[in-house]
């Protein structure tokens, strides 16, 4: 299915734009009103009966939290300064994701820029694709064919797998078998076992002067490869960031959030980042040229965001990066099945960043803009982790204390760009409809208004985990589950000779007693 116009694609963002600001202008007078201390009833006197004079501070000015002494005590005054802080720090936050959210959207040409070309030029590259696979019995065959079927006239496919994995190495030995001419298969002795640690043993048997990362689950286009050598012709570019999109968009009220969150962030945050020469990479459809990923020394094995650290690294030493979004031949992904694997998966992510921050190769970029984006960029675990503790506290204080007029007033500060970012994630929540040809029901943007602020305190959670983890030195590798549910999706990616899902089950059948050894919960695919 063809990508809707341009125009399509911008007036429902801006239109939502334009109708959540005078929501927003009439929601918070009234919860400010109804949060003061100014809102409490007075007591009304008949005609002629002047009220007693006050014996206490005026009703503008009350004194929370008091004393026997009638001052503030200690704890009232932390919880007050707490309170204030955490408002200050999500208006912060809720800002500058929305400004980033809609950057891509500023105008048409902004829009055209952030796509593929329509007339790609010519291939002039040669392209070698990693596909790190670990326990991924279930989908890594799917993916391997669908990597195979590249139109593009130049490439090779490595699959790397571990020594200890022999049900996974059967599905890769057999998909060789399939396509000698294109699949070689690189055992990793590597322990304990990481997937940059896979892709550093893959290196030195890259023969392509372009390396090309994707997950053992991706479903990847056909065309995707040959746009992908043209972007790297027409732009002189190092690096090209090609999208990612999760697909099972209805499947629970997180994965419905979950593939907003990717819609967003490659259709236009991370072009905000490859304009401002700083770029923390996606995990995959990721391609950097092969002599300066050697003369980078590869990938980092300790780091549990290799991507991010990757892209910093490369960024600080002035690399040109590209980033290309179009719907049509993004790579397809699936959202965690349950909350315990995103849980995990969004706390490796962000003690990953952590990692990177601690590292300090940002602190290499040659602007003041740049370090202070990438000094943000990074350190948003912490801003999570902090705001995540100070919740309570916050509900606490809105119960149970009263708090001056100018207090409530800066802890209602994050309702207004809260309530523009929900309108164009709704916005955005039917133009993925639209896009993708899933039909958006009014149950899904009821969960996604409900599912708002779970939302925020879950990832609020893993970042405190991740915090903890990286203060106690834990940086285990926790894998996420998959099941192929993406491949089963409305797909507009289908082209002639090419079938997503039809033998799937098959082969997932197949590939399941690949190793009959295994117990069942040893089966599940991880990546």
């Amino acid at each position: 299915m063809p990508p809707p116009a341009r125009g399509v694609l911008r007036r429902p963002l801006l239109t939502a734009l334009t109708s959540s600001l005078t929501l927003a202008a009439l929601a918070v007078p009234t919860v400010v009103l109804a949060g003061s201390a100014a809102a409490q009833d007075e007591p009304v006197f008949p005609p002629g009966q002047e009220a007693p004079a006050p014996v206490t501070p005026a009703p503008d000015v009350p004194t929370p939290v008091p004393t026997d002494d009638g001052g503030l005590s200690l704890w009232g005054a932390i919880g007050i300064g707490g309170l204030v802080a955490v408002s200050l720090a999500l208006t912060v936050v809720a800002v500058t994701t929305l400004w980033w959210m809609l950057h891509a959207w500023r105008s048409t040409d902004s829009l055209d820029a952030t796509s593929f070309s329509r007339t790609p030029l010519e291939p002039q590259h040669r392209f070698s694709l990693l596909v790190p696979a670990r326990h991924e019995e279930l989908v890594l065959g799917h993916t391997l064919d669908r990597l195979a079927s590249s139109d593009h006239p130049d490439f090779e496919i490595i699959v790397i797998i571990g020594h200890d994995d022999p049900g996974t190495e059967a599905v890769a030995r057999a998909a060789e078998a399939r396509h000698p001419d294109l699949i070689q298969v690189v055992i990793d002795h590597s322990v304990p076992k990481n997937k940059p640690k896979g892709m550093n043993t893959a290196l030195p048997y890259v023969t392509g002067d372009v390396v090309g990362v994707f997950d053992a689950e991706d479903e990847v286009h056909p065309h995707l490869l040959r746009l992908v050598d043209s972007r790297f012709t027409e732009t002189g570019a190092n690096l090209v960031q090609g999208g990612v999109q999760l697909m099972n968009v209805q499947t629970t009220w997180w994965s419905l959030r979950n593939c907003l969150e990717y819609y967003f962030w490659f259709r236009s945050r991370l072009h905000f980042h490859a304009e401002a020469r700083f770029i923390p990479l996606g995990g995959n459809t990721v391609f950097v040229q092969t002599d300066l990923l050697r003369e980078a020394g590869g990938w980092d094995g300790e780091c549990l965001a290799e991507d991010c650290e990757l892209g910093v690294r490369l960024s600080t030493q002035g690399a040109r990066v590209a980033v290309a979004y179009d719907p049509e031949v993004v790579t397809r992904e699936e959202t965690p099945g349950t909350l315990t694997s995103l849980f995990k998966q969004r706390t490796r992510w962000s003690q990953g960043f952590l990692q990177v921050l601690r590292k300090g190769a940002w602190k290499q970029l040659p602007t003041f803009r740049q370090r202070a984006l990438a000094r943000y960029t990074l350190a948003m675990p912490f801003l999570q982790a902090f705001t995540g503790l100070m919740i309570p506290v916050s509900i606490a204080l809105v119960l149970f204390a009263k708090v001056p007029v100018v207090v409530a007033l800066v802890t209602f500060l994050p309702v207004v760009p809260t309530l523009i970012t929900l309108t164009v994630e709704a916005a955005g929540l039917g133009e993925f409809g639209r896009t993708y040809g899933v039909k958006i029901r009014a149950r899904d943007y009821v969960r996604l208004a409900l599912g708002t602020f779970p939302y925020q305190v879950f990832l609020a959670a893993a970042a405190v985990r991740a915090a903890w983890r990286e203060l106690r030195g834990d940086g285990s590798w926790e894998k996420t589950e998959h099941s192929g549910a993406h491949i089963e999706a409305p797909s507009s990616t289908s082209t002639a000779g090419v079938d997503a899902s039809a033998d799937f089950p098959a082969r997932a059948a197949a590939t399941a007693v690949a190793d009959p050894t295994r117990t069942a919960s040893e089966m599940e695919v991880t990546r």
